[in-house]
């Protein structure tokens, strides 16, 4: 890409198919990029969590409404060319979609919750030449009675050649499909080839499971998106954590390829080399974007490589063709369960560098100092918690801090690279959250046991879950209709996933529940039902509790949330700034604390980083990618938590961001796409 270019688009989600978020336009840059002012607004008249990165081809842009219905806009106006709507109604994140062309004409692939559809990009009318319809439905093939399977397309696939190589999110409690890797021909739909992350009888990595686990165990799944290196015909597939998350007794072993970062052959899906990040996660570990490639020269060689961020705060780096990491990784012993029927890893890889970005233990002299009363409250609840850093198992009627918490380190937006320069930057979350399990009430109603099996990982044993995330549930009888619960269970909403093979009875049941926490005429007939059908884990997770004093800010000291830059070479940062405030603390003058942020950066020839991400503040930055120095900044309608897109048409360069909101309660929640460019 070149800034002389009358068009340059942005193609691929994040950019590019090796995810650096890396733009070689440099129209806007250091010395213009505070005169940026809005080129155009589109609302897409929903109201709802956006968190797609728009694609532009040509004089295109392709993304996505709240629930999931496809748009074409006019990328130099923000003009509706078309919208396609599946009638799926879509309940899950849904970061972007897919470009292929022939030469002639172009394809659209969008994931409508368990659908991967194919559209003509010129006009969104569906190719009926594409699987049943124009669509497939990517719960076949993982497990019998497919149309029981959840799985949801959040993050779009991969194009190599003619090929569409796609992950999807599954369930984290049981019962849910495996993760399986694919591979659909673009053109007709039909399977070219799979890789079990749970591995079949005869697969390498079949032994780190128990016996037969694969007809049972799920997820293991690519949730979080994949990078390709075109040119060896290679794909890397970050996986996330197996079924239940925070407890695997059914599941001893280290659990290949859960938690693994994959390089697959993109045309057979045959196994090249893997890196499991956690051994037997119990901790929801996973990884959490695709990797980035980038190159380097080193002793007069160019070392083709890769960095793939965690929520741990570790960036691990290796070179993408042999597997071997740039910095020595060392197993290091961590402490064993005391959980009945848990047998975790006894060590853990880490990196020798870079350092994690992002603090790794909460102690007590990191608490909050905002006011005496915060202080004292948070001494108090901390006292009562262990604390000990990473990959400490949890415990049975004692809370364990997980720092950085559940959502961070680093999350889906992904990290960017400078390919000049070297230079990576991502931004990271600083929160700190509490778990621990509790044994199952074994002798509690049928509700009350699916409530504990299915609902209790995120909304709590008590229901009252961790708002706005994780909604409370308590009196939710009294706000929803008996309808919108069970289209909510079987369809999901937000981050929760759909539960479509429940049964009437039981739903009734879970309802039933929910609302009265006592049995229910259906209740007591699905007690008399097949033994064993409905039995839940021994222990279950207590639910997410993010530690927050009693006005609602974090209970320990700043900074939240980051944003960083790392030298590849050296493994060295060159800074490291806070990102995002609160604006009620700020007027306080508490500035520059850092915020809670979702969606990543871009990173421009022109020397400038744009991200959104902040939850709070609302706000859209410009920085200088060599120093962290703030340039630019403007207040969005509602917060950016995506990752932007920058493209040129006509000789203007643009940048875009979604702007919806959701994650702050007190905040305005809206869908418009907004997009900056230089005055005439």
């Amino acid at each position: 890409m070149g800034s002389g270019q009358a068009s340059v688009g942005w193609p691929v989600y994040n950019g590019g198919p090796d995810g650096d978020h890396y733009s070689r336009l440099k129209q806007i840059n250091r010395a213009n990029v505070h005169q940026l002012a809005q080129a155009w607004r589109f609302d897409t008249g929903e109201k709802g969590g956006l968190q797609a990165n728009p694609l532009i081809v040509g004089r295109t842009l392709y993304a996505y409404t709240h629930t999931q219905k496809v748009i074409a806009l006019d990328a130099a106006t923000g003009k509706l060319k078309w919208k396609f709507d599946s009638g799926v109604k879509g309940t899950q994140p849904a970061r972007g979609v897919t470009y292929w062309t022939d030469g002639k004409r172009g394809r659209i692939l969008a994931g409508a919750m368990n659908f991967l559809y194919c559209l003509d990009a010129q006009t969104g009318k569906p190719i009926t030449s594409f699987g049943e319809g124009g669509r497939i439905d990517l719960g076949k093939g993982l497990r019998e009675d497919f149309e029981q399977q959840s799985i949801a397309l959040t993050t779009p696939g991969v194009i190599y050649k003619d090929l569409i190589i796609v992950g999807g999110r599954n369930p984290e409690t049981h019962p849910a499909p495996p993760g399986d890797v694919r591979a659909f021909d673009v053109r007709t739909g039909k399977l070219r080839w799979s890789f079990h992350t749970i591995p079949h009888p005869g697969e390498r990595g079949y032994e780190t499971w128990p016996h037969e686990a694969w007809k049972t165990a799920g997820a293991a799944n690519n949730w979080a998106g994949m990078a390709l290196d075109a040119q060896r015909g290679i794909v890397y597939v970050p996986t996330g954590s197996a079924v239940m998350d925070f407890y695997g007794g059914d599941r001893v072993g280290d659990d290949l390829y859960a938690n693994t970062l994959l390089a697959l052959d993109a045309n057979s899906g045959k196994r090249l080399w893997h890196f499991q990040g956690v051994h037997h996660d119990i901790w929801d570990r996973d990884f959490p974007s695709e990797p980035a490639l980038f190159s380097f020269r080193s002793e007069g060689k160019t070392v083709e490589a890769l960095a793939q961020t965690t929520k741990q705060g570790y960036l691990y780096l290796f070179n993408r063709v042999t597997g071997q990491p740039l910095f020595p990784i060392h197993e290091h012993t961590y402490p064993t369960s005391t959980v009945p029927g848990e047998i975790t890893s006894p060590t853990q890889p880490l990196p020798d560098a870079p350092e994690p970005y992002a603090r790794q233990r909460l102690t007590e002299d990191m608490l909050t100092t905002r006011s005496p009363e915060a202080h004292a409250w948070a001494v108090k609840a901390f006292r009562e918690f262990r604390s000990d850093g990473q990959f400490l198992p949890f415990a049975v009627g004692k809370q364990t801090v997980v720092f950085p918490g559940f959502d961070g380190g680093a999350e889906w937006g992904g990290p960017a690279i400078d390919p000049v320069n070297n230079v990576l930057f991502v931004n990271a979350n600083e929160m700190a959250w509490t778990g621990g399990l509790a044994a199952a009430d074994e002798a509690g109603s049928p509700g009350q046991r699916t409530y504990q099996q299915q609902c209790a990982v995120c909304h709590g044993m008590d229901g009252a879950g961790a708002p706005p995330a994780f909604p409370s549930l308590v009196d939710v009888g009294k706000r929803l209709t008996d309808q919108k619960i069970a289209d909510a269970i079987r369809q999901g909403s937000g981050r929760m996933p759909g539960f479509p093979g429940i049964d009437e009875i039981r739903l009734a049941a879970l309802r039933d529940f929910m609302r009265t926490l006592g049995h229910s005429p259906a209740a007591k007939e699905l007690a008399s039902g097949p033994p064993g059908e409905y039995d839940a884990e021994p222990y279950l997770f207590t639910g997410y509790r993010k530690f927050l004093d009693p006005d609602g800010y974090p209970a320990f000291a700043p900074p939240w949330g980051t944003l960083n830059a790392i030298d590849l070479k050296s493994g060295k940062f060159l800074w490291k700034v806070p990102l995002g405030e609160y604006p009620e603390l700020a007027r306080q003058g508490m500035k520059d604390t850092g915020s809670e942020n979702y969606g990543g950066p871009v990173v421009t020839a022109g020397g400038v980083l744009f991200i959104g991400a902040t939850v709070y503040d609302r706000k859209f930055r410009a920085f200088d990618t060599g120093s962290g120095k703030l340039l630019w900044e403007t207040e969005l309608p509602f917060a950016g938590m995506a990752t932007p897109s920058t493209y040129m048409i006509d000789g203007k360069q643009y940048v875009v961001i979604a702007s919806s909101g959701g994650r702050d309660p007190k905040g305005p929640v809206g869908g418009e796409y907004i997009a900056f460019s230089l005055p005439r």
